[in-house]
C-alpha cells in the first residue's frame, strides 16, 4: 500500500509540476505590474482558464518552452509528493499536503525569480490550509492531531515573521509573512515542536546558503528570497511530524 500511495503521489505531483512553468511565467513581475499576458516572443498566451492552464511553451513558429524547465519543475513536484506520500502514509491529511504542494513549488519559483510572494496565492493557502485540514478532523483515520492547534501554529509562525519584518523591514518582505501562516498552520497540525523546527530550518537554510554566497567570495545578495528557504524548512518539518505520530 505504501508503496503504491507513493506511486499515486508521484504521478500526481508530476503532472502538476507540468502545469507549473507556465503560472510561474506570467506571476514572475514586479509588484505594480499586472501578470504576463504573452510567451517572451510577444505571442498572446490562450487556453483553458485564461491561459493559466497548460504548459509553458508556445506554439508558434521560433518560440518555445518559457518559465522553468519542465522537467526538473515536475521532478520536484514529483519527489515532493512522493515523500509526502511515504511518511504520512494513508491518514487523511496527506490530501491537504498533496493539494498544498504544487502551490508551495509554484511561490518557491516565483519568489526565486522575483522576490516576491503573491497575496493571490499566499492567502488562499493559508485558507485552504485551515479549511481542509478542519474538514480532515472530521474524517475517521486521522492522525489524532489538533485542529485549533494547527490555527495557532500559523498565526504564531506568521507573528514570528511579522516581528521580523518590523524589525528588518529590507530582509523580510510582508509576503514571507503571510506564507509564514500558510505554513504554520501545516506544521501545527503535528505540534508546536514541528512549528519550531520547521520555521528554525528555514531561517537556518537561509543563513547558510547566503553565508556560502559570502564564502565563495560572490558578495552575498542584499536582498535574497526567503520564501524557497522557508518552504524548504517547513516541508523537512512536515515530514518530521508526521514520521513522528505515524
Amino acid at each position: 500500500m505504501p508503496v503504491m500511495l507513493m506511486v499515486l503521489a508521484a504521478a500526481y505531483g508530476a503532472a502538476a509540476g507540468l502545469l507549473i512553468p507556465r503560472p510561474v511565467h506570467r506571476m514572475a513581475v514586479g509588484p505594480e505590474e499586472g501578470w504576463r499576458v504573452a510567451c517572451p516572443g510577444g505571442h498572446p498566451i490562450g487556453g483553458p482558464a485564461r491561459g493559466w492552464l497548460g504548459q509553458g511553451r508556445c506554439a508558434e513558429p521560433g518560440c518555445g518552452a518559457y518559465g522553468p524547465g519542465t522537467v526538473p519543475t515536475a521532478a520536484v513536484t514529483a519527489l515532493v509528493c512522493a515523500a509526502l506520500a511515504a511518511v504520512a502514509g494513508a491518514r487523511p491529511e496527506l490530501a491537504v499536503w498533496l493539494l498544498m504542494a504544487p502551490v508551495a513549488v509554484l511561490l518557491a519559483a516565483v519568489d526565486r525569480r522575483v522576490h516576491r510572494l503573491p497575496d493571490e496565492l499566499t492567502l488562499p493557502l493559508a485558507v485552504v490550509a485551515a479549511g481542509a485540514l478542519g474538514l480532515v478532523t472530521w474524517l475517521p483515520g486521522e492522525s489524532g492531531a489538533s485542529w485549533p492547534r494547527a490555527l495557532l501554529g500559523g498565526l504564531a509562525l506568521g507573528a514570528f515573521y511579522l516581528l521580523l519584518f518590523v524589525v528588518n523591514p529590507t530582509g523580510i518582505g510582508l509576503g514571507d509573512v503571510k506564507l509564514a501562516i500558510g505554513l504554520g498552520i501545516a506544521l501545527g497540525w503535528y505540534g508546536w515542536r514541528t512549528v519550531v523546527t520547521g520555521g528554525a530550518a528555514g531561517i537556518l537554510i537561509g543563513a547558510l546558503y547566503g553565508a556560502v554566497l559570502m564564502c565563495a567570495r560572490r558578495g552575498g545578495p542584499k536582498v535574497m528570497p526567503l520564501g524557497p528557504f522557508m518552504i524548504i524548512g517547513a516541508f523537512g518539518g512536515l515530514l518530521l511530524g508526521a514520521a513522528a505520530t505515524a
